[in-house]
């Protein structure tokens, strides 16, 4: 056989096996497909590694015409001097062939971590990440650590670097190009992979290195197990309790139940009645997965459902925003009066009307970026002590001083959750954070919060309950 004719390349996000004879192709069978109308073999691009492998253990001669990169010495201008925590998590990582989910809580330096992973890779790195505020993060701390050149893809920026920072959106556009000229990708906020629109980013990418970075990996539909297929399973997982004190601010959570005024109850009950009579008499159920689409499907057909999914809404608003929770807002500032306070909110609305009462600036998905670098910058050097967000802080945004939290309203993902409060957690000497829930009494916002209430953040000496 002609030893020059076996070969594998990169093409449009996939691998192409070339030359070898049945006995090797056996070997392959795994990942490499044939292509009926080229009759070519194909495997997605992130079978490089898996194939390359198998190739070596045959013990056969062949060209690698793949990949499009080189080693990359990566020095850096400063030592890191890793915590015990991300020490553990390289080990981890480095001993599954390094591959694999990093969990840690906000503010246990995952960045930092992913730095020295590139350090003892080295190799061309992608990183990816969900918001254009991240990636001028990493870009701060990438040029902080490396003289490399540095790539931006996203926000109006189009730069390949031997690094190369780029939001998902983007790099799912041009995944196909970027596919062979990494060896290493890092996925910020990682659980925001498995979306279909993503998840080709993974596949067309050869990179044989892969590093996914996640508060908490978990997912309402399951695609975690699409995550752990694409870049490794969870090697590594910090919790709150473990990283306390020597990582991350000691804390504790405070449930409030507020009781609604009577008026609000009887419009809570009613919109809540109508809302799941409609349930009821469709069969929907939303513990089964589909039951949220049939809802908003059925909701759409007729009178009722309009009238249903309005009722909905209500409800919920009703609950959310309930008087009571302001005025146990007010009492919460005064008791931490001169301290950096986040108020979280789901809902827009709700946002702006605190905003409005209590003359406090107000982050929501409309905020312009100048204007929010404004605020934060504020907030960062206390010329602000409060701000209130819907859900634009609840990840990918750096707030490194703020130590108390008060949720108004929220889901009950876990993912939230710990989000929020990753957000008052960084540590810093001498400093204790506090998480404030406010729930309205009676309503579904109770079992909201014991969903919440599963995850081993709430568990310990920390938590405390008052009503």
């Amino acid at each position: 056989m002609d030893h020059e004719s076996q070969n594998i390349r990169y093409e449009q996000g996939t691998i192409l096996v070339e030359g070898f004879d049945g006995v090797v192709m056996s070997k392959l069978e795994d990942w490499v497909k044939r292509d009926q109308r080229t009759l070519q073999w194909r495997a997605e691009g992130r079978r490089y590694r898996d194939i390359a492998l198998a190739l070596r253990d045959c013990g056969v001669k062949w060209k690698d015409l793949a990949r499009s990169y080189d080693l990359l010495r990566l020095q850096l201008k400063s030592p890191i001097v890793p915590r015990s925590h991300q020490a553990e998590a390289i080990q981890s990582w480095t001993e599954a062939g390094r591959r694999g989910v990093v969990s840690l809580p906000t503010g246990a330096g995952k960045t930092i971590l992913a730095v020295m992973c590139m350090t003892a890779v080295g190799r061309p790195t992608l990183i990816c990440v969900p918001t254009i505020d991240l990636m001028h993060q990493w870009h701060a701390v990438i040029t902080k650590y490396f003289d490399t050149p540095v790539g931006l893809l996203g926000g109006g920026s189009h730069q390949v670097e031997p690094i190369t920072i780029a939001t998902y959106d983007s790099a799912a556009m041009y995944a196909e190009k970027l596919g062979p000229k990494f060896g290493l990708a890092i996925f910020d906020e990682c659980h925001h992979l498995p979306a279909p629109g993503y998840a080709m980013i993974a596949r067309c990418l050869i990179a044989p290195f892969r590093l996914g970075l996640s508060a908490t990996v978990e997912r309402s539909d399951g695609g975690e197990e699409i995550l752990f297929d694409l870049v490794g399973d969870v090697v590594f997982e910090g919790r709150f309790s473990e990283l306390e004190e020597k990582t991350l601010a000691p804390y504790k959570v405070v449930q409030i139940l507020v009781d609604m005024t009577s008026d609000e109850l009887v419009r809570y009950n009613e919109a809540r009645t109508t809302y799941k009579n409609f349930l009821r008499f469709n069969r929907i159920n939303f513990s089964d997965g589909n039951g949220w689409s049939q809802f908003i499907a059925l909701s759409s057909r007729s009178t009722q459902g309009r009238n249903a999914m309005k009722a909905y809404r209500e409800q919920k608003r009703l609950a959310q925003a309930a008087s009571g929770k302001l005025t146990e807002l007010w009492k919460i500032l005064q008791i931490h009066r001169g301290e950096r306070v986040i108020v979280f909110t789901d809902e827009n609305s709700l946002a702006y009307q605190i905003g409005r009462e209590f003359f406090v600036p107000v982050l929501t998905h409309h905020t312009k970026p100048a204007e929010r670098a404004k605020i934060l910058e504020c907030f960062r050097s206390g010329d602000i002590t409060v701000i209130a967000t819907s859900k634009v802080l609840n990840e990918g945004v750096d707030v490194p001083e703020a130590s108390v939290g008060v949720v108004l309203s929220g889901s009950g993902t876990v993912r939230e959750h710990v989000q929020r409060l990753g957000r008052i957690l960084r540590h810093k000497e001498g400093k204790s954070a506090c998480l404030y829930e406010i729930i309205s009494r009676g309503t579904s916002e109770t079992y909201v919060n014991q969903r919440r209430r599963q995850h081993y953040a709430y568990q310990g000496s920390g938590s405390s309950y008052s009503s």
